[in-house]
C-alpha cells in the first residue's frame, strides 16, 4: 500500500496515546536528519522513546531529546532503562509534514 508521508502502517507503544516512555537510551554518535520529521543529538545525549515503527521502516523508532521530537535511526540508541515491558501494535498516522 502507499504510505504517503507515513514511514509504516504500524507502530509499537506503551499505551494506546502513545504518550507513555518505552525506554530510554544513550546516543552513540552524532545524527542528523534529513528533514524536520527527525530529532538531532550528539554522542552522548539521552534520547526517550515513545513509539517503535514496525513492518516497512523498522530501522526507525520516533522519541525526544530535550524539547525536540522526531525520528532517529534505533541502532544509534543504547537502551539503559525501559519504562515498559507493554507493547500495543497500533496504525500510525501522519504525524509530521515538513513544510
Amino acid at each position: 500500500p502507499d504510505l504517503g508521508r507515513r514511514f509504516a502502517e504500524r507502530k509499537r507503544c506503551a499505551d494506546p496515546e502513545c504518550s507513555m516512555l518505552m525506554c530510554r537510551g544513550k546516543a552513540m554518535q552524532d545524527f542528523k536528519g534529513p528533514d524536520c520529521r527527525f530529532v538531532n543529538f550528539k554522542k552522548g545525549e539521552a534520547v526517550y522513546v515513545y513509539y517503535k515503527l514496525i513492518g516497512k521502516s523498522t530501522e526507525l523508532w520516533a522519541g525526544s531529546v530535550g524539547r525536540d521530537f522526531g525520528y532517529f535511526p534505533k541502532d544509534l540508541l543504547e537502551i539503559n532503562h525501559n519504562y515498559s515491558n507493554e507493547e500495543l501494535e497500533l496504525p500510525t498516522d501522519v504525524s509530521f509534514i515538513c513544510y
